[in-house]
């Protein structure tokens, strides 16, 4: 174990839990490092503040786990980490109209670089620190031990990989052993989520295949749908769509960069029209499109939409991005808020951590102002209760989101 020594001045984040260390907080590192390990820290006047995992190569150095001097660091203490994380969310596992919600947040749940998701009876994970690439088996090994899935699937995040030195794959594991190839050729996992049917595809799709965070939004944006001309801005595989559908929207125009995403839309409908779970005639209201969701809104007819949802990509990655991620949210904020009818509903989000939700507000209120009209917020939306926000590590609350009237 190594002993790290904190400069003088660089601890008050760490003594208030924030588990990030980069390499300017440390005064000193005791053996010189040699291959990552758990580390005692303490601080220049060789106080304990928490114990961590770390490793030079990696771009957060050191990782804070336990401010608890007491526990004992190693595999059984990450095993413990995931048995408490899965038993927070115990509840889920008896909702009647859903299968598919987060088992572990990364730091939120003291796991860092881990996000894992169960849909149905697969459970797919998403790397994007070299420790959760280090003790990603015994994760799983824990997480079949207490679920008995019948696949677990990582995927590397590659927004990660090159800055963390991970190579990009697909690792699987069956009762809790890895197998010795990649998952290879198998059917979509298939789940419900507020009852409405999703399919999504192995080792492939955007992050874990699915947007979990996004389930409780989906709904209540969708209650606003009924009676409405809908715009899905950025639709990806259509749960917004699917939601305003069930809705009783009078038609929705799903707009994504993505075509195969677009067919896979189109196949979800077919899905729960079979399954009863959307109104007959569904297919028939929406239209799709290839498209570049900035340039789409800006050639769109005014007043042809009475609500929009603008669900964009991560457009703010790093903080030194937040000033032009700014400039693009106020530009497709008030473009949508030009173009959308007096009275109409625009649902907007911002999935960027490094925009913070007073950020997102001031710049909401540059767009309205620029776009000649006022907003009312009608609901402040964030992700689900499987997706906690810990208070202490603040880059937590990453999904934001308001619900908005637009008057004219």
């Amino acid at each position: 174990m190594y002993r790290i020594t904190i400069k003088e001045g660089k601890d008050k984040a760490m003594r208030r839990h924030h588990p990030w260390v980069f390499s300017g907080a440390i005064a000193a590192a005791e053996p010189a490092f040699s291959e990552p390990d758990w580390a005692e820290v303490v601080s220049a006047t060789g106080t304990f503040i928490a114990y961590g995992w770390y490793d030079e190569k990696s771009h957060i150095q050191l990782r804070l786990m336990s401010w608890n001097r007491k526990d004992r660091t190693g595999e059984e203490f990450i095993r413990k980490l995931v048995r408490e994380s899965v038993t927070r969310r115990r509840e889920f596992f008896t909702l009647p109209d859903t299968t598919a919600f987060r088992l572990i947040h990364g730091e939120a749940d003291f796991l860092p670089g881990f996000a894992a998701d169960t849909y149905g009876r697969e459970i797919r994970m998403l790397i994007s620190s070299r420790f959760a690439d280090r003790f990603l088996p015994v994760v799983a090994s824990e997480l079949s031990s207490m679920l008995h899935p019948s696949l677990i699937e990582a995927v590397t995040d590659r927004q990660f990989a090159g800055i963390e030195g991970l190579k990009e794959r697909v690792r699987c594991f069956i009762n809790g052993e890895e197998t010795a190839e990649e998952c290879g050729d198998r059917e979509n996992a298939r789940f419900i989520e507020n009852g409405i049917w999703y399919e999504a595809a192995p080792g492939r799709g955007q992050k874990s295949g699915f947007y979990c965070d996004q389930r409780d939004n989906r709904a209540i944006t969708g209650s606003y749908a009924r009676g409405r001309k809908v715009l899905d801005l950025f639709s990806y595989t259509g749960g917004f769509t699917l939601h305003a559908l069930k809705n009783g929207a009078v038609s929705v125009d799903s707009v994504d960069s993505s075509e195969s995403a677009l067919r896979h839309l189109l196949y979800q409908i077919h899905l729960n029209e079979d399954k009863k779970t959307l109104p007959e005639g569904s297919r028939e209201k929406v239209s799709i499109t290839a498209a570049d969701a900035f340039e789409f809104i800006r050639a769109s007819e005014e007043g042809k939409y009475d609500m929009m949802i603008l669900d964009p990509p991560k457009l703010a990655k790093t903080k030194s991005a937040l000033e032009n991620a700014m400039k693009a949210y106020k530009d497709l904020n008030r473009v949508a808020m030009m173009k959308i009818r007096n009275g109409g509903i625009i649902a907007t989000y911002s999935c960027s951590g490094a925009m913070t939700r007073e950020d997102f507000r001031m710049m909401l209120g540059w767009a309205a102002s620029d776009a000649g009209c006022e907003i009312q917020i009608l609901h402040t939306l964030s992700a689900g209760e499987d997706h906690p926000v810990r208070l202490s590590f603040p880059e937590s609350e990453y999904l934001k989101g308001y619900i908005v009237r637009v008057l004219k």
